[in-house]
């Protein structure tokens, strides 16, 4: 009876803390704002879940930290463009930039910028607004194709709407620009371009809610007398009557296809209703951040949380028309399978560690279509994408790293993906005679001297290797299997015993010299290590810990190692130090993907306490909710995809295993939403003092292993966790 009174009381608690989840919306916690400061390159404008429109200012600076066309620092804006990239480390898109004005320009030299100030700007998930020291208001709200604008001009003004096709940022170029009046409120055109990404075409239909009297059309700096023109660099301006009030909306949607089919994008929006696009963009936020919840009375943790999963779902963004079809870099035709989009923006080299396992969990209803564009990609091109940006390879950092999120969907049984085009794709890219992958296949490493950043890609490419060889384990291709396996530890021919670290050698099988650890070399061309030194590589086997906990004699000598790395010298060497190493605690550098598996290897070692008070030492020192709340490029996704699983408790420290890591949780509560109704990982006696697991249960029965699988999560139940301020050494039994 007793028994029956306390599940029936701890029924009665679950219910209450779910209603109160329903009841709250999330948004509120949500400030697209953090990121946009220090080096995080995020942006704050208006955008859906994996929209095609991120509708954002620009403050026309080029450099590193507008590489997402606004950096919180500026003051400025020279225009609201439609396309941007989220957290990276490279300027790209921009593209279709209006900005609204208080009379024409005709002076070229005039860039009709705007000052503001951040007290008067406000951000929430789909919409943007802010106030500029010109008297214009603008307001955005979106839908996955189309922008709206909504905007208040200064009382007996004739409002000015500046269409700037020839505006660019850092590395995008316009190549052709061309603009059409279609009647007296609608202009479509397109946009080509060139940059990071080499073929970029993007087709537009601009609506205004009221005619506008007078349009006036410049190319390259001369005025066009007819109704359209093209050029490198076209500009519309849209001339309006004065009106009471002073407002003007407009609908500007996008198409990767034609004209014809950004006009008919312009329906996603039907009226000119404002708030109730901005309403419907706010209902797909609350979707997306509800799968998902915590409880915590931390409001800081709430807003770290809660803007981490936005984060988490702005890219990869989607490339094709509502009906799936899109033109390709090679401008061909394709269309998706019915239902499914077609994305871009894959930055494969950061989100294969935690954002993709978190999309096995959060995005069961389009988890096929991004798999699916990785195999479209393939099919078009031969290979799959490494860095895919407007379907164009830029072929941007190391490894392939497709390859471990298939892998990963597959092993898991993610459904509507055709397994043996995955594994033949996967092993397409095992078998390419580019970015040193024939070197590595014979030498068994890639040596310095023929082929940068060699220890890097040697590393990645057996951690990729690995994820092939389970892949073929599960389709049956026993004597791939063995191949690839052997090739997955390949990591063994750079790991020098002498010197504790991994290093790069030559074709002739010396080791390169001199060696530094601390060295950091930018230029991926001279560097060994990409993006880092031999500290932060040295422990990315996460295939294969045991051996490299073997390679260092013992648990207590790895330990012992990875304790050095977090309280050596956080001082690196070289002249041309790579800017992404960042965020650094010793020589753990959490700005920057290769280190963010790094703090869960102590589980692997026997001693999870240190990754318990690690875990709790990176989330309350390196992420903050203010705008320079990450310590590095926030990397579409990456560096939030680690706060979410860390403040939950768990953590994919090998991607494509199927297991996740304990950590130490940092709210009271998770409650994640999966096929089989909830897991809820609870924190008993939780507080900023009581980091460390004293014991587990899960479904109510002793549990006593470091991790749980991803079945075990998918099929819903209760993980609970009671906290103490003291290490136990003694709960956990099994391996």
């Amino acid at each position: 009876m007793l028994k029956i009174l306390k599940y029936s009381l701890s029924l009665l608690t679950l219910a209450i803390s779910l209603n109160g989840f329903a009841q709250e919306k999330l948004t509120k916690y949500v400030d697209p704002f953090i990121g946009t400061g220090g080096h995080g390159h995020t942006f704050p404008g208006a955008i859906v879940p994996f929209g095609m429109i991120q509708l954002s200012p620009d403050n026309g600076r080029t450099g590193w930290d507008w590489c997402g066309g606004y950096h919180y620092g500026d003051s400025v804006i020279v225009g609201f463009s439609h396309m941007h990239l989220s957290g990276t480390g490279i300027g790209d898109w921009c593209d279709i930039s209006v900005m609204p004005e208080n009379k024409l320009i005709t002076d070229t030299a005039d860039h009709g910028l705007a000052k503001f100030s951040h007290g008067n700007e406000i951000a929430t998930p789909g919409f943007y607004k802010v106030a500029m020291d010109n008297g214009i208001t603008a307001a955005f709200t979106v839908t996955e194709h189309c922008g709206f604008h909504n905007y208040t001009f200064p009382a007996n003004v004739s409002p000015v709407i500046k269409l700037d096709l020839g505006y660019h940022q850092n590395w995008d170029k316009p190549t052709s620009t061309y603009v059409k009046q279609l009647n007296d409120s609608t202009l479509v055109g397109y946009r080509y371009s060139t940059g990071w990404a080499q073929t970029q075409r993007v087709y537009f239909a601009l609506r205004s809610s009221v005619p506008f009297s007078k349009l006036l059309i410049t190319a390259d700096g001369k005025q066009i007398t007819v109704s359209e023109a093209n050029g490198t660099a076209v500009v519309a301006q849209l001339l309006f009557n004065t009106q009471k009030p002073n407002h003007v909306m407009l609908k500007v949607a996008l198409s990767t296809v034609s004209t014809d089919n950004a006009v008919q994008a312009l329906k996603e929006i039907k009226n000119w209703d404002f708030n109730s696009i901005r309403n419907q963009a706010a209902e797909k936020w609350e979707h997306e951040l509800s799968k998902i919840q915590i409880n915590t009375n931390d409001l800081r943790i709430k807003r770290i949380f809660y803007t981490g999963i936005y984060h988490t779902c702005i890219a990869p963004s989607q490339y094709s028309d509502a009906d799936g079809t899109y033109q390709n870099a090679k401008g061909e035709i394709h269309q998706m399978p019915a239902g499914q989009q077609r994305y871009t923006t894959y930055s494969l080299w950061d989100t294969f560690r935690a954002l993709n396992p978190l999309y096995t969990i959060t995005q069961g209803e389009r988890y096929s279509g991004i798999l699916n564009s990785m195999l479209a990609f393939y099919k078009e091109n031969g290979l799959l994408p490494v860095w895919d940006l407007s379907t164009n390879e830029t072929n941007c950092m190391t490894g392939y790293h497709a390859v471990p999120v298939l892998a990963d969907a597959i092993l898991k049984g993610i459904k509507g993906i055709d397994y043996q085009l995955a594994y033949t794709a996967m092993k397409a890219s095992a078998m390419e005679n580019i970015r040193g992958c024939n070197y590595y296949r014979q030498y068994g490493y890639i040596p310095q001297d023929k082929y940068g950043a060699s220890v890097t890609n040697t590393l990645e490419y057996s951690y990729d290797d690995w994820c092939i060889a389970q892949v073929a384990q599960k389709l049956g291709y026993a004597t791939d299997y063995k191949y690839f396996m052997k090739r997955s530890a390949s990591w063994e021919n750079l790991y020098d015993p002498i010197t504790g670290f991994m290093r790069a050698k030559n074709s002739d099988g010396s080791w390169v010299a001199p060696f530094d650890p601390f060295y950091s070399e930018h230029n991926p061309d001279k560097a060994m290590f990409m993006e880092g030194d031999a500290w932060q590589y040295t422990f990315f086997v996460p295939q294969d810990v045991d051996g490299l906990i073997s390679a260092y004699g013992g648990k207590q000598k790895f330990v012992k190692k990875l304790d050095s790395l977090f309280t050596v010298s956080s001082v690196m060497h070289g002249e041309d130090q790579s800017p992404d190493i960042s965020g650094m605690i010793g020589q753990y550098a959490h700005g920057n993907e290769p280190s963010h598996h790094v703090a869960y290897l102590y589980d692997y070692a026997g001693e999870p306490w240190k990754t318990q008070s690690r875990v709790r030492m990176v989330v309350d020192s390196l992420y903050h909710d203010q705008p320079d709340g990450y310590a590095g490029n926030e990397d579409c996704g990456q560096m939030s995809a680690w706060a979410v699983w860390s403040i939950a408790g768990l953590y994919p420290a090998n991607p494509a295993s199927g297991r996740y890591m304990f950590g130490s949780p940092t709210v009271n509560e998770t409650v994640i939403k999966t096929k089989g109704g909830r897991f809820i990982i609870r924190a008993v006696n939780n507080n900023k003092a009581n980091v460390y697991i004293q014991s587990a249960t899960l479904n109510g029965k002793p549990y006593h292993k470091l991790y749980i699988t991803h079945q075990q999560l998918i099929n819903g139940g209760t993980l609970a966790f009671t906290m103490g301020p003291k290490i136990n050494k003694t709960w956990f039994t099994a391996e």
